[in-house]
């Protein structure tokens, strides 16, 4: 018998879908952790009944969770909405159905190895590592999420991502069981509310250089307009002028419109503008027939003295999957150079800034990976961000993006330095803190102190390893524990143990 009462599917898949969607609320911008845990409980009080059924009831809840946390992806198609209106639809639609495969998955597999809490709490974590790692990977709106505004979010110093969520499906199977044991993490988490809360950050170091985001709050519609180019140019000079010589200037991805080896004269006036500091600044650069998206260091005369190359690009924004036969039909990258796809550079590297020390470059979706974040050779003293939000919109997807950057800076223990063309920019010190922000949709400039890096953390040091050994060593105990089921009732159904 079907475990949701016997309800048709074609009423089960929206109820479903309606209680996907309440799970989403657990992320930014709306934030209320506790719809999320509601949500998921219920998932656990309602049993996994068949593999088909399960897999249904997986799906259509995780379609329902996606589409709504996921909604801002159709925005990017409306910036040139004539042209490229017309795939929106199609793009939520594949995205939310597609991300939802692998919780489908997870509850067909739940069921087949066990049928228990506890292997439905080892194979949902497993798809979320799962989709964070496939095709490219997308790990944005994992579960774990749902934390990061909260104390609770400072755990992920120490079981990283992954770990939350782990943390987090365990933890509402346990009170989904409505037994004695059910309050422990209800305790577990008052408890860990009151211990890991950073409190207020502490007062800047005098001694500390100061930084200054620059953010001139260009919307994407007008970006590549030749008319308005050199409006939103003089913008960032502007910005970057006034106040105090700061110890570094940041300027956002694609701050400048032209190739970089055609760019020399807007570099030596970038460069004049930051009054003697280095400059970072995203732009485009072209190497032998190939276009780069890329962040480059500027000294005092407005040489390029470190050029970093985008090496994780997104699919469908900045290169086209199969993008020869796409081409064919007219479809590329949506922030593609001149019709084009970018190509990817050679993987995430430290650049050395004067004053500042070694400097960790990400550029916009590269944020979203923490394990390629952790790959990286030696300690940054600092994390730089450089994005253009205006393709999310003004929705939920720039405060997703930014809450993200929050939770990098808690797992490394470093402060980052989040640079966006239309917002949210902020410095963020080595705990999640905001320090200071520009608000999203606002033309300034911050100008702060750097705040102080912090040790290596545990996930640091050790990654996401141990979560996955937990999940492999789950998934045998219970595979084991199935096949001795099978054996008692196959082979020796009376339990003589001959």
């Amino acid at each position: 018998m079907d475990r949701f009462g016997g309800l048709t599917p074609w009423l089960r898949g929206p109820l479903l879908a309606i209680l996907g969607a309440v799970a989403a609320l657990g992320q930014a911008p709306w934030d209320w952790p506790a719809l999320t845990v509601l949500a998921l409980a219920i998932m656990f009080i309602w049993p996994l009944a068949r593999k088909r059924a399960a897999f249904f009831n997986g799906w259509a809840f995780g379609a329902g969770y996606f589409a709504l946390a996921l909604h801002w992806i159709t925005q990017p198609f409306m910036v040139d909405a004539a042209h490229d209106g017309w795939m929106a639809p199609f793009a939520l639609v594949l995205m939310a159905g597609g991300l939802a495969l692998f919780w489908g998955a997870a509850f067909a597999l739940a069921r087949g190895i066990g049928r228990s809490t506890l292997a439905l709490v080892a194979c949902w974590t497993g798809a979320e590592v799962a989709r964070s790692l496939l095709f490219t990977g997308f790990p944005w709106a994992l579960i774990g999420h749902i934390w990061i505004p909260t104390p609770l979010g400072q755990l992920a110093a120490l079981v990283g991502p992954h770990g939350l969520t782990l943390l987090t499906l365990a933890g509402v199977a346990m009170l989904a069981q409505m037994r004695v044991w059910s309050v422990i993490p209800v305790l577990l988490v008052g408890l860990g509310w009151v211990m890991l809360d950073p409190g207020p950050a502490p007062l800047a170091d005098p001694a500390a250089p100061l930084i200054r985001l620059v953010q001139p709050d260009v919307p994407q519609a007008e970006k590549w307009d030749p008319d308005k180019i050199p409006v939103h140019f003089q913008r960032l000079v502007d910005l970057t002028s006034s106040g105090p010589v700061p110890g570094l200037v940041i300027w956002p991805e694609t701050a400048i419109p032209w190739i970089l080896d055609q760019a020399q004269p807007a570099l030596v006036q970038s460069a004049a503008a930051a009054q003697g500091a280095p400059l970072i600044l995203g732009v485009q650069r072209r190497a032998e027939g190939r276009y780069f998206n890329a962040l480059a260091l500027l000294n005092p005369a407005g040489d390029v003295t470190a050029l970093y190359d985008k090496s994780h690009l997104a699919p469908f924004g900045e290169y086209m999957p199969l993008g020869e036969v796409m081409a064919r039909f007219g479809i590329h990258g949506l922030a593609a150079s001149e019709g084009g796809g970018f190509s990817a550079g050679d993987g995430l590297a430290l650049i050395d800034v004067p004053g500042i020390g070694p400097v960790l470059p990400l550029i916009c979706y590269e944020g979203i990976f923490a394990e390629e974040v952790n790959a990286v050779q030696g300690r940054a003293r600092l994390m730089v961000l450089i994005t253009n939000d205006a393709w999310f919109g003004t929705d939920s997807g720039p405060y997703q993006h930014f809450a993200l950057a929050r939770l990098r800076a808690i797992e490394q223990g470093l402060p980052l330095a989040r640079v966006a063309n239309t917002g949210v920019s902020a410095m963020i010190d080595a705990r999640g803190r905001v320090l200071g922000q520009i608000g999203l949709g606002q033309q300034a400039e911050l100008t702060i102190a750097l705040p102080p890096a912090l040790p290596p953390t545990m996930y640091v040091r050790l990654g996401d390893w141990p979560v996955q050994v937990l999940l492999v060593l789950l998934g045998l105990a219970l595979i084991l524990g199935r096949l001795r089921d099978v054996w008692r009732i196959t082979v020796d159904p009376i339990g003589t143990g001959d």
